[in-house]
């Protein structure tokens, strides 16, 4: 389309309904996410090491994906089949979820021998009302358990003296869960891996196409269709937790998949308004949708299987070194881990060998801003797991003492501050590089990385000033928030342009999906990285509030101060890698 005739804020009309339709997609997804640990936590009674390892494994291969999508629409499918198919499956993928059964029963397993968990006061919502109260029968008397800040556990008994003290290494805790729970679990994610894999990618490439060669409303139109995106999650990190709490968990995933269906239809009845965008190949001799549908269909169980291997997949032994950790990754990991290893040193050598000298060290420095992306990722998506988890078991959600907000909606500050904040930060940098002073990319990516870690260490400052429940005001967290969303619009916004500005342009395609892939990799380490913060509960609920926070000051500190280092490293080396970006910026 050219630029006469403007309808919808001097874009092409059609930008109305791909912004509603990515608004809708994402308000199921980020929705979804919202509830997603704490229902596996709460509900199920997973472990916080099973449900962060699934969470990242989940979030990783929502990157992965994409990559295929992306291709099948671009060779036989075209972008519109793509998302409407890639709509439905998600749409089944957030249905599934609803029908999570009954809650799981609690049981603790005491130097080896099992007992039943009674629960008091305990709802199966989202939010717990701090009054909760669980109990282990030992010779029909029923114990209280209480956590130790040693990690020790006392059982105290009614008239209040102490029973019995368990080691911590003899004392389990788990829930009995329907045989089929599982199976619908990997079943919802796998259908909403494969989903976004149809429409995510391919959304983006149909507002592409409203835009002619030349076209300089181009960008403008971008950053109007991913306001979209935060829209959406802001709205669905908001309601989708509260239905959960008011009506029940179904009630959170249905709003999701209402979400999600509603993006469907706007693609599906678009009235003629988007026939001439996301079509398939002119050339196409014979339509292959059917037999791409029906493969998609057959790969499901085979991410079920991937995700059922990386629940099952134990720890490395103490001890066993690099070797022994890499053996013990699940096949996900091993995946991940391995193409990214290969990648990078293949495509280097492609570069040296095949481009001049000057191309050989651009792809360098985008190799080395990818490495550093990957870390900062890693860091950031915590907000989903650990964070998440850190919220409902340490963070007084009280707000001015007027009303409380829960965990999964702790999650919104991100897409509240992306979309207050992302205009002002471009008219930063616009004014900046006006007066010739914006940063270089690498600076970015440094201030980005020393960013997130700051963030960390405010929540850890915070932290100091917990109330006698040991739980933190929720400022803090929002703080921790507001800092991680200024290093991420330092570092999201310029990342795909780089590459493509970096990369060989005959392997450009080959550099996004090492961009991609990095991302990926950031995502399984993300839910690695919050199986380290990881805190034993009994029932869904930890045991003893202090232990816990201690647990998650110690990792955000390491994590935190890590990441800063990183990144002055990063800002040290600003300059030698500007050097070989060859005056892209």
């Amino acid at each position: 389309m050219t630029t006469a005739n403007p309808v919808w804020f001097g874009h092409p009309r059609q930008l109305a309904r791909l912004f509603t339709t990515e608004m809708w997609e994402r308000f199921g997804y980020y929705g979804m996410r919202a509830l997603l640990t704490l229902y596996l936590t709460k509900h199920f009674l997973f472990s916080d090491r099973t449900t962060n390892g699934i969470y990242g494994g989940f979030t990783a291969m929502v990157y992965l994906t994409p990559l295929v999508g992306g291709l099948l629409a671009d060779r036989y499918l075209g972008a519109k089949r793509s998302v409407k198919f890639g709509a439905l499956v998600m749409a089944a993928g957030y249905f599934v979820l609803c029908f999570g059964g009954d809650a799981a029963q609690p049981w603790a397993k005491i130097d080896g021998v099992r007992h039943d968990v009674v629960q008091e006061h305990v709802v199966d919502r989202p939010t717990s009302s701090g009054h909760e109260a669980r109990y282990v029968l030992i010779d029909r008397q029923k114990l209280q358990i209480h956590g130790e800040a040693d990690g020790t556990i006392s059982l105290v008994a009614p008239d209040g003296h102490v029973a019995r003290h368990v080691a911590a290494d003899q004392f389990q805790s788990g829930g009995d869960r329907a045989p089929w729970v599982t199976v619908m679990i990997l079943l919802a994610i796998a259908l909403i891996t494969i989903g976004n894999g149809f429409f995510k990618p391919n959304i983006s490439t149909m507002v592409g196409e409203l835009y002619g060669p030349g076209d300089t409303r181009k960008d403008a139109g971008f950053t109007i269709f991913y306001m979209g995106i935060n829209l959406g999650a802001l709205l669905s990190q908001t309601l989708c937790p509260l239905l959960a709490d008011v009506i029940g968990w179904w009630a959170g995933f249905m709003l999701a998949a209402i979400g999600m269906l509603i993006s469907w239809a706007l693609i599906q009845f678009d009235g003629g308004r988007l026939a001439a965008f996301g079509n398939p190949p002119a050339d196409l001799a014979k339509d292959r949708a059917p037999l791409i549908f029906i493969g998609a269909l057959i790969a499901v169980p085979l991410v079920m299987l991937l995700f059922q291997n990386l629940m099952s997949a134990a720890p490395a032994a103490p001890g066993a070194g690099v070797v022994g950790y890499v053996l013990a990754l699940p096949v996900m990991g091993k995946l991940l881990f391995g193409t990214f290893i290969v990648a990078v040193p293949v495509i280097l050598g492609y570069a040296w060998a095949s481009g001049s000298r000057e191309e050989f060290q651009m792809m360098i420095a985008a190799m080395v801003l990818i490495t550093f992306n990957t870390v900062f990722w890693t860091l950031f998506e915590q907000a989903g797991s650990s964070l998440t988890l850190f919220a409902d078991r340490n963070a007084d959600l009280h707000v001015l003492g007027l009303f409380s907000i829960s965990a999964a909606q702790t999650q919104f500050f991100n897409a509240f501050f992306i979309v207050t904040l992302a205009p002002l930060m471009s008219v930063l940098w616009t004014a900046l590089g006006r007066r010739g002073r914006e940063p270089s990319t690498p600076v970015k990516f440094g201030l980005a990385l020393a960013g997130v870690g700051a963030g960390f260490l405010f929540l850890v400052w915070g932290t100091g000033f917990a109330n006698g429940a040991f739980k933190v005001s929720v400022w803090w967290l929002a703080g921790l928030y507001l800092i991680h969303t200024i290093a991420e619009l330092c570092i999201s916004p310029v990342g795909l342009s780089m590459i493509t500005k970096l990369s060989l342009a005959r392997i450009v395609g080959l550099m996004m999906g090492v961009w991609f892939l990095s991302i990926a990799v950031a995502q399984y380490v993300a839910g690695v990285v919050a199986q380290v913060a990881s805190v034993d509960t009994v029932g869904g609920e930890v045991t003893n509030p202090k232990l816990s926070l201690d647990t998650y000051v110690h990792v955000f500190t390491v994590i935190g101060w890590a990441s800063v280092v990183i990144g002055a490293v990063l800002l040290l080396l600003a300059k030698p890698i500007r050097r070989l970006m060859h005056g892209v910026n």
